[in-house]
């Protein structure tokens, strides 16, 4: 991943053909390693394609791969979670109370 970010740094930093000594200097400058066979792989695949293409690519395939159900449990869960605080609150509610008279009859002992 951090290969590929390297790239896409390099072209914004105006490089429209980042090699590898361009990526290996980027991810030098912040202390990172540089895998050559990751770099060698990504230039091969890249290589005579638009950067703007593929990524267009794939939006178009995470638009797929998203699920979009989520929505009903999310909202089940936001007007159950009231309802479970407040029993939580008189259980807690109730625990002080009888822990108040027991400490109160130790006192007798």
């Amino acid at each position: 991943m951090k290969v590929v970010a390297a790239y896409l740094l390099a072209l914004l930093g105006g490089n429209p053909n980042p090699s590898a000594d361009d990526i290996k200097h980027i991810l030098g400058s912040v202390g990172a390693e540089a895998d050559e066979d990751k770099i060698k792989l990504l230039l091969s695949s890249l290589e005579g394609k638009d950067i703007s293409e593929l990524i267009a690519a794939g939006r178009e395939k995470l638009a797929y791969c998203v699920p979009s159900g989520g929505g009903a449990a999310v909202a089940a869960a936001a007007t159950a979670a009231p309802a479970e605080a407040e029993t939580k609150k008189e259980e807690k509610e109730e625990l002080i109370e009888e822990s108040d008279e027991e400490g109160m009859l130790s006192l007798f002992d």
